[in-house]
């Protein structure tokens, strides 16, 4: 049976658009859902139906695979709503964080920023991982570590996580609560992406609060004439 109102990706995330470029604004939708920036601009994401859930489906953003002008569009407004809580260094989390977090770090001023990673090299200690899973790689077994040799970077200083994306939560939580057994502050977190509203109960409200984003998705249902939001 072929995908519900789906399909591929080559053309998506390559171009920031203008309201009035865009063919579909209003739900149903067809085959993308049109993303409000704070720029008043529209980035129009690929929708993608839940093998889990079939009949449900969410907009996907996957930055490693958008145009460098998306990127640095993203990573620009994302920087401006880290701002006000000044963090002295950037902590990108992997893999698609990553390419947001160098953007990030260098519109805020800083000359580097912090990787985390899933692949373990052979110094790394695993007291400095924790597991993870997401909505889009859900088998157990992956960690997240920290290089040990960049704990003196961390070291009493305020951080900020940033990521491509946050749905469930989880991911960034496994993170957040390995840096705060590591002493470390973390005053806030961006991503470009707030994915539906799990995450905010699996966060809590004080780490919730402390969360920004550049724009919504919302979780989508199926109807015949496409994609409308869902309840």
């Amino acid at each position: 049976m072929a995908a519900h109102f789906t399909e591929a990706t080559t053309g998506y995330w390559q171009q920031l658009l203008q309201p009035e470029d865009i063919a579909r604004p209003e739900a149903p939708w067809r085959l993308g859902y049109p993303a409000r920036l704070p720029d008043g601009r529209v980035l129009v994401l690929p929708i993608r139906e839940l093998a889990s859930e079939p009949g449900h489906a969410v907009a996907s953003l996957l930055v490693n695979q958008a145009s460098f002008e998306v990127v640095e569009v993203l990573g620009a407004l994302l920087a401006d709503a880290l701002r006000p809580a000044e963090p002295e260094l950037v902590i990108g989390l992997p893999t698609l964080g990553l390419s947001l977090a160098a953007t990030v770090a260098r519109q805020l001023g800083h000359s580097r920023f912090v990787p985390m990673g899933y692949s373990r090299k052979f110094w790394y200690d695993e007291a400095l991982s924790a597991p993870v899973q997401s909505i889009t790689s859900p088998t157990p077994g992956k960690r997240v570590y920290l290089d040990p040799h960049l704990l003196p970077l961390l070291a009493g200083r305020r951080v900020a996580l940033v990521d491509d994306a946050v749905s469930t939560g989880t991911t960034l939580l496994a993170a957040w609560e390995l840096l705060e057994r590591l002493g470390v502050e973390v005053v806030a977190c961006g991503v470009a992406m707030r994915q539906g509203r799990r995450w905010v109960e699996r966060l809590g409200p004080q780490r919730a609060a402390r969360l920004v984003g550049v724009f919504d998705s919302p979780l989508l249902r199926a109807v015949p004439e496409g994609w409308v939001l869902r309840d």
